[in-house]
């Protein structure tokens, strides 16, 4: 087997790739299971299933049990493999949909988040967790002059070409825009990784023109975005998802912010399926008091893995009023970041209750580009406590379906707390 050292990732929910067998009562002759286990691909079949049991049995969170596995032998041997082959599915289709139904036999109950992957969505699983994406980075609109720039990410070629929010693209490769739709721009500007676009376009702020050639490359996303707020002194951060990058992302926010005598900071975590654990690690520096314990994963047979709370300037530390804004999707590191800041009292949480999903996770590859992804260990508080897969429990809870304007809630409440209205 060539596995690589695992890449540990935050907790993303993982939805099964590949629909599940419907289970069939006839089972097949005896003759039938002799010719299966005599065939030459079933070997093949077995020694690539010994190595996604040998893996759990390694690194899944909980034991795993050879009678599971004898149990899904059984059921391969009854009907899958027949099944399958009767379809007309490849070896591979066979390989992977197998290996997917032998993880379901051997994971926990609770666990809906362990999964195997065939290769392409092994790929693609593996770009958005941690957080790259490969494209020129610029989003906007077609309007009649040409393509409005709405945004470019910052870690792009084309940000770093020059090109900037509200300029004015006026032609992709020498193509005047007029003839193209919205759609066919969005092509255009989402290129084959390495290609290179010629791009005109007029800056905003001086009205002149420039030519550029970016190359599509991989980069990683603008995790943090300011949002306008109706109460002076109030600055509320929306953050969608984690990567490697978000404690630069909200460096550059908070040194803006701190700039503008903030009453209080509201950072919105709603919908954000979390990312890699060391970013709720790093962003936690703006925050609690550096060396102490913000928390530990401890996997099976091994020590505590301990993340403190990492240091940084007394400047870039935020030491005003806040509150965290989360819901059923808020998971992983999101939650982790959440529950550790209202734990140590350093933020109220407000909203519903989170997805649960404060694990550790890895990816190991296979040598046909597959991949298993594994819950490795829970998480747990600096005071030992085991965060729940029910959630956290926000201080201050509103029902979804009322439709509520969170973050005004939220930022009255800081408002009210930086008057000396109600006491934290």
């Amino acid at each position: 087997m060539n596995s690589r050292t695992p890449q540990i990732l935050g907790f993303f929910l993982c939805v099964l790739l590949i629909p599940p067998l419907p289970v069939y009562a006839a089972r097949p002759s005896a003759g039938a299971v002799s010719e299966v286990k005599s065939s030459k691909d079933y070997k093949e079949y077995l020694v690539f299933f010994e190595k996604i049991y040998k893996m759990m049995d390694e690194s899944y969170y909980e034991s795993v049990h050879r009678e599971d596995y004898d149990r899904f032998l059984k059921a391969f041997n009854a009907k899958i493999y027949a099944q399958l082959k009767n379809e007309k599915k490849s070896d591979d289709f066979v390989r992977w949909r197998s290996a997917a139904y032998l993880v379901d036999f051997l994971k926990t109950k609770e666990d809906v988040f362990s999964a195997f992957y065939p290769p392409k969505p092994a790929e693609s699983y593996t770009k958005d967790a941690l957080g790259e994406r490969v494209d020129l980075g610029i989003d906007g609109e077609k309007i009649d002059a040409g393509f409005k720039v709405n945004h470019v990410e910052p870690r792009s070629d084309a940000y770093g070409l020059g090109l900037r929010e509200e300029d004015l693209i006026t032609t992709i490769d020498g193509q005047i825009l007029d003839s193209l739709n919205q759609k066919d721009i969005e092509v255009k500007l989402t290129p084959l990784k390495g290609s290179k676009v010629k791009i005109a376009y007029i800056d905003q702020e001086r009205k002149q023109s420039h030519e550029i050639e970016p190359e599509s490359k991989e980069y990683f996303k603008q995790t943090v975005f300011l949002k306008d707020m109706p109460i002076p002194g109030i600055f509320c951060l929306e953050i969608p998802k984690f990567n490697r990058m978000t404690s630069e992302d909200l460096l550059r926010f908070l040194t803006f912010i701190k700039e503008h005598d903030p009453k209080g900071l509201i950072l919105d975590l709603r919908d954000n399926p979390g990312g890699p654990p060391l970013a709720a690690r790093e962003i936690s520096s703006f925050f609690l008091k550096a060396g102490d314990l913000f928390a530990y994963f401890q996997k099976k047979g091994q020590d505590k893995a301990e993340l403190d709370v990492p240091s940084v300037p007394e400047e870039y530390k935020f030491e005003g009023p806040m509150a965290i804004l989360v819901n059923k999707d808020s998971g992983s590191a999101a939650e982790l970041f959440s529950g550790v800041m209202q734990s140590k009292g350093r933020a109220v949480l407000m909203g519903e209750n989170t997805a649960g999903q404060v694990m550790l996770k890895s990816m190991f590859d296979l040598d046909d580009k597959s991949m298993l992804l594994l819950i490795t260990s829970r998480g747990h508080y600096p005071d030992g406590r085991t965060f729940s897969f029910n959630g956290l429990d926000p201080d201050n809870k509103v029902n979804p379906d009322a439709e509520p304007d969170l973050i005004k809630i939220a930022a009255i409440y800081l408002f009210k707390v930086s008057t000396g209205e109600i006491k934290l």
